[in-house]
């Protein structure tokens, strides 16, 4: 057999391996959607679906019960929200100066000080929010509680920063020498070539990061259990606690709720409005991707 027929051979393999991590991949995510169906079945038999979606009130574990998603749903866009407007923008200007301005001396440097970032455990980043940041706040905002939106939200974009910069950093080196050259002989500036070329035509790879990010941070537990409180208040003042979605998995998971239970079982309904919640921003970056794609 000659070399070209031992590389289709290792290509096809390659495939087939390839398309059955994707069907592996496809299949786990059917069975857990399938298994937190199954558990909010009979939460949804006793809680109205409009009640449950259009409620204010958030009490499964008060005498007085409501079921009510609003205020975690708003708690958790109110944190998810503060960090990504932390994490994106910077990781943007520092992917850019690592790829535009910083000489291939001090690049491994910066890269290692963010995979330390990333190697953080989340639980250490709430614990810093609260004990050191919330503390440091209160100091120029008076009205900021002890539990927060803010302290969160600010150390969650900490948190992303890692996650987010690396997939930009990526995306930014992947454009051509060309194009930079291009630009530089039409007598552009570092900056304008940065901001002009640069990052217009790594667009898509900043937009998987986005995703990747925004994903992260609406899952994200331990950081807004340890720093946000568990209020489910619905507002979007960020000086205030809110509970988040995950923050409340948590918190039936720690108590000693009945397994069976209404209290129990709306942990499962939680569990698809994040399931949801993920699952449509991944559409909606999917359908951008499509819409921007032929400008590229």
């Amino acid at each position: 057999m000659d070399s070209t027929g031992v590389r289709t051979r290792y290509e096809v393999l390659i495939v087939a391996f390839l398309a059955l991590c994707g069907l592996l991949s496809a299949w786990v995510v059917a069975l857990v959607l399938f298994l937190i169906v199954r558990g909010a079945i009979p939460f949804f038999q006793a809680v109205p679906l409009y009640e449950f979606l259009t409620g204010t009130q958030w009490t499964p574990l008060f005498s007085e019960k409501h079921f009510g998603i609003l205020p975690l749903v708003s708690g958790t866009a109110l944190t998810s929200g503060i960090g990504l407007l932390v994490a994106i923008p910077t990781g943007i200007l520092l992917a850019l100066f690592m790829n535009e301005y910083l000489s291939e001396r001090w690049r491994p440097l910066v890269k290692s000080i963010l995979e330390v970032l990333a190697f953080v455990p989340t639980i250490v980043y709430g614990y810093f929010a609260l004990v050191l940041l919330t503390p440091l706040l209160q100091k120029w905002i008076p009205e900021l509680q002890v539990f927060n939106a803010l302290s969160a939200g600010l150390v969650m974009g900490l948190m992303l920063l890692p996650i987010f910069t690396s997939v930009a950093d990526d995306a930014i080196r992947s454009v051509p020498v060309a194009l930079r050259e291009a630009g530089y002989g039409l007598g552009a500036s570092t900056f304008q070539v940065a901001i002009r070329i640069v990052l217009p035509a790594a667009r898509d790879g900043i937009l998987a990061g986005f995703l990747l990010a925004l994903v992260r941070a609406l899952g994200e537990t331990m950081l807004v259990t340890v720093a946000a409180g568990q209020v489910p208040n619905l507002t979007g003042d960020p000086r205030e606690p809110v509970l988040t979605l995950t923050a409340y998995i948590v918190q039936v998971a720690m108590g000693d709720i009945p397994e069976g239970s209404l209290a129990y079982n709306s942990v499962y309904g939680v569990a698809l409005v994040l399931f949801a919640l993920v699952g449509i921003a991944t559409i909606f970056a999917f359908r951008f991707r499509r819409k921007i794609q032929p400008a590229a």
